[in-house]
């Protein structure tokens, strides 16, 4: 499409046309003599959105994407677009997948720049400056946070660097110029805006250098050092995790896709590895899910894939009717799910009823549900309770089987020794 000023209907108008065309073309009919070439691109397992990656994560999309474009000019193309979306996680790293951003390269200014900003430098300036929770921007500003918002929320020691200054700042008030030129119907003259290859190539190399310097330290976080504060001893881990393979062996000796919800930092996750052919491991601290992946690059653990995933507040179905971006329950494709040590935060400290908790599960699982139940005389829920009223009376182990009845079969349920929580393999209905 050689329209360089398409409108965000247009484009998921487009986007529509590309799910029919999928869903109804048998590509093998195609005669290649009359193609060029024809891409038949690889499945992804499980897309992920931006707003459910790491800080890490986004950075290395980032730099991908400039990668891409550096690339392109090379071979006399640029890239249209510049959006986090064009981005998927495989094998333990980020893939382009957007064959149809690129096109034939003129002399103009980059024409995704804007995009990449909004889409990327932004969001990670925000991070670094104000705190990771601004992550669930992305989440709301669907096509990329507006600059001139990005601007307003920085603080005024972020002006004092250039490369912010440059691209957030300065752009943010260049995008209000060249917006009101636009609205007052003055035409602006092409040859006035030349950009030769050789500016192309710094403006991407200093983006790298941007993002590069864009460093955010771990922090700190109640569920870091979770595995050493919990009432586990050495033999009750030990054994909790021999019932986790266990229990992953018999449900499926080859799985395709397993979701750890919960995860921490991935302790169970890395189990879980051996028997799929990818992990997604979820957590809503968006700290431990930066050291799950880190761990992930340094092991080259290529079938884990950390996420940031709020389960109280889980990722929705947004966009266009609500269906340009899934929320996690339409992407769910779960053979199985494990969730350890989680029911009693969701019930105690969430107040969601056991029987909720077994439907809300019960819509990601496709065969398995591995589940740890932790009674109110486990020490931890103890200690939920200490600063509140009981008023959980039907948070029983009793009333938990009660409710699994309806969407569950107990193939297997096990005590963990030396501790009051016990470990269930269930079998969905």
């Amino acid at each position: 499409n050689n329209d360089r000023k398409l409108s965000s209907c247009s484009h998921k108008r487009n986007l529509v046309f590309i799910k029919w065309f999928i869903n109804n073309i048998n590509i093998e009919k195609f005669n290649s003599s009359n193609a060029y070439k024809i891409i038949k691109p690889m499945k992804i397992p499980f897309i992920s959105y931006p707003y459910e990656w790491s800080y890490l994560q986004l950075k290395a999309a980032a730099r991908l994407t400039l990668r891409v474009q550096k690339v392109a000019l090379t071979f006399g193309l640029s890239l249209k677009d510049a959006s986090a979306y064009n981005i998927q996680f495989l094998n333990g790293k980020p893939i382009f997948i957007d064959t149809l951003s690129f096109e034939k390269y003129n002399d103009l200014p980059w024409i995704a720049y804007g995009q990449f900003c909004e889409h990327f430098l932004a969001p990670l300036a925000l991070r670094k400056f104000k705190g990771r929770k601004l992550s669930r921007l992305n989440q709301l500003f669907i096509e990329g946070i507006p600059l001139d918002l990005a601007s307003k929320i920085l603080p005024k020691r972020s002006w004092f660097n250039f490369a912010i200054f440059m691209h957030i700042h300065l752009h943010a008030k260049m995008q209000k110029k060249y917006s009101d030129v636009y609205n007052s119907n003055e035409k602006l003259n092409a040859s006035e805006h030349k950009f030769s290859k050789k500016k192309h190539f710094a403006l991407i190399d200093s983006l790298i250098s941007m993002v590069k310097s864009l460093k955010l330290e771990i922090g700190e976080s109640e569920w870091i050092n979770y595995y050493e504060s919990n009432n586990y001893n050495e033999l009750s881990i030990r054994h909790k995790k021999e019932l986790v393979e266990k229990f992953i062996r018999e449900s499926n000796n080859k799985q395709n896709i397993i979701a750890d919800i919960g995860a921490n930092t991935g302790e169970f996750t890395r189990i879980a590895q051996k028997f799929a052919n990818q992990v997604i491991s979820f957590d809503f601290d968006e700290v431990v899910v930066e050291i799950n992946y880190l761990q992930a690059i340094k092991h080259n653990e290529q079938k884990i894939l950390p996420l940031v995933l709020d389960i109280m507040n889980p990722s929705p179905s947004i966009g266009w009717e609500c269906n340009e971006r899934n929320s996690i329950f339409d992407r769910a494709n779960f053979e199985t799910v494990m969730s350890l040590a989680l029911i009693h935060h969701l019930a105690i400290a969430n107040n969601v009823p056991l029987e909720k908790i077994v439907k809300a599960f019960s819509s990601l699982v496709n065969k398995f549900w591995i589940v740890e139940f932790v009674p109110k005389s486990d020490s931890q829920v103890k200690k939920l309770l200490s600063t509140r009223e009981d008023i959980f009376p039907n948070y029983t182990q009793q009333e938990f089987e009660k409710q699994l009845t309806s969407n569950f079969v107990v193939e297997q349920k096990e005590k963990i020794v030396q501790t009051e929580r016990t470990l269930y393999l269930l079998k969905k209905i």
